[in-house]
């Protein structure tokens, strides 16, 4: 199976999306996870899931020319609230919030990582074209 790599960063960014919805709406629809909670962090994590889903990994899905720009958004965006977590709540935030986060940040730079080698691949193929 040849997949190309814009399939398989969106099949992750879908998966990503899908887990923060799902962290977040368990505390919005009222579940105690047994430790503090931020109050707009579960907001947080469920309004960027939406956004994943439905429109970053379906943007990466279908090669558009914004996925690469709504991709780095989204890396840039977990990167700001980690920083903020780290900084404005340090101390004040569960140990899994920011492992949830670091589980983020690090499957966006895959994504990244992913549809840089597959432009590159895109690029290279069509510069073969030409010759």
């Amino acid at each position: 199976m040849n997949m190309p790599l814009n399939k398989i960063a969106s099949i992750l960014a879908f998966i990503i999306g899908g887990m923060a919805i799902f962290a977040g709406g368990k505390v919005l629809l009222g579940n105690d996870p047994g430790y503090y909670v931020i109050n707009w962090l579960p907001l947080y994590n469920y309004t960027i899931g939406i956004l994943t889903i439905f429109i970053t990994a379906v943007l990466i899905w279908v090669n558009s020319r914004f996925a690469m720009p709504a991709a780095i958004g989204a890396f840039s965006i977990h990167a700001i609230v980690m920083l903020v977590l780290q900084t404005a709540y340090r101390g004040g935030v569960a140990p899994d919030s920011i492992q949830a986060m670091a589980l983020r940040l690090a499957v966006w730079a895959i994504i990244l990582g992913l549809m840089y080698a597959q432009a590159r691949k895109n690029r290279a193929a069509t510069a073969l074209k030409h010759i």
